[in-house]
């Protein structure tokens, strides 16, 4: 705890501690001091050893809380302080829905953990370097549901993102019903720049409306839509509950990407195809440089004192110094 509070600490006025270069000048002088005091008593067949006290042993206290008192004196001449800086974000932002598939299919291991864990992982980190934009969270599988509607608040998205798990809703892969709900998050959205991120591993197999009516409405509103299709060429390993537990069996992949294309194109987004963790975290990347926002980072410093506890120190080895010399040692001027 002591070293936590007087951890990186700085000096206000640091050639006060060019006065320390007296404490070995004080050390010497005392030294030459007693060397001059001391004598010898010769008296015979008698032990010297009986004018040794326990006083004696400890006369060299004072002076030892004497430096000390110094030394802490010194140190608070010095103005230790702890320095903090602290930083705000103003700027305008854009307004981003992230749309994440949690189909049953998204449990595919040829990402690790799984397609899903990897979707949420880059998300957090995606979320994480948005500084002032606002950020939804909406999940589709046959059919979708808003996570998390549009805020700045980090802590929320990240919760938000880690409690996305399969299972939550009907199975099936509703693109056009993920990217028709993602459109009604932004649609009263007066930012200038609105966007969403579809991420799925599938083709279009449900749900209440169909892609191209989700792309026409999200063009009318001018939103971006940025498409990435996740999952390995051929076949990835997916865990499957049978009547003997879960198995691993392989799964076709199988992408539509003519129809995420077709909706980034059209949206004036981009397509991406993800098939590795390291592919997938670069997407997330590039699409973070493309949506640039104007952020403006205003930095103040602020310092806090902490010489209090060095005059403390000081005071208390005085007073101590005092007490003993007036009582233990009972030597007065």
């Amino acid at each position: 705890m002591l070293f936590d509070y007087f951890k990186n600490i700085t000096f206000g006025q640091p050639w006060f501690l060019l006065l320390l270069i007296v404490i070995p000048v004080l050390i010497w002088w005392y030294a030459a001091k007693n060397s001059k005091r001391q004598g010898t008593i010769i008296v015979s067949d008698v032990s010297a050893k009986g004018l040794s006290t326990w006083k004696t042993g400890l006369r060299h206290l004072l002076f030892i809380c004497r430096l000390l008192a110094i030394v802490f004196i010194i140190a608070a001449l010095a103005r230790p302080q702890t320095m903090y800086e602290e930083q705000n974000a103003e700027g305008e932002g854009v307004d981003i829905v992230l749309c994440i598939d949690v189909s049953g299919s998204m449990t595919a291991q040829d990402l690790t953990p799984n397609r899903l864990e990897a979707a949420k992982n880059v998300a957090i980190d995606f979320v994480n370097k948005r500084l002032t934009d606002r950020i939804a969270i909406v999940i589709f599988s046959g059919e979708s549901f808003t996570q998390c509607p549009l805020t700045t608040d980090h802590t929320v998205l990240i919760s938000a993102i880690e409690n996305i798990r399969n299972g939550l809703l009907e199975d099936g892969t509703a693109i056009g019903s993920g990217l028709g709900t993602s459109v009604d998050r932004l649609r009263t959205s007066k930012s200038k720049s609105k966007v969403v991120i579809l991420l799925t591993d599938g083709e279009n197999n449900g749900g209440l409306i169909d892609p191209q009516t989700a792309k026409e409405i999200a063009k009318a509103f001018q939103i971006k839509v940025y498409t990435i299709g996740v999952g390995t060429d051929g076949y990835a390993p997916q865990p499957v509950n049978t009547p003997m537990g879960v198995v691993m069996q392989q799964g076709k992949v199988s992408i539509d990407e003519k129809l995420l294309k077709e909706i980034a194109t059209e949206t004036g987004g981009k397509y991406f195809r993800a098939k590795d963790n390291d592919g997938l975290t670069g997407i997330y990347d590039e699409i973070n440089g493309l949506e640039k926002s104007k952020v403006e980072i205003s930095t103040r410093t602020r310092y806090t004192e902490k010489f209090f506890p060095f005059v403390i120190a000081a005071l208390a080895l005085l007073f101590l110094e005092m007490l003993m010399k007036f009582t233990v040692f009972r030597k007065f001027p």
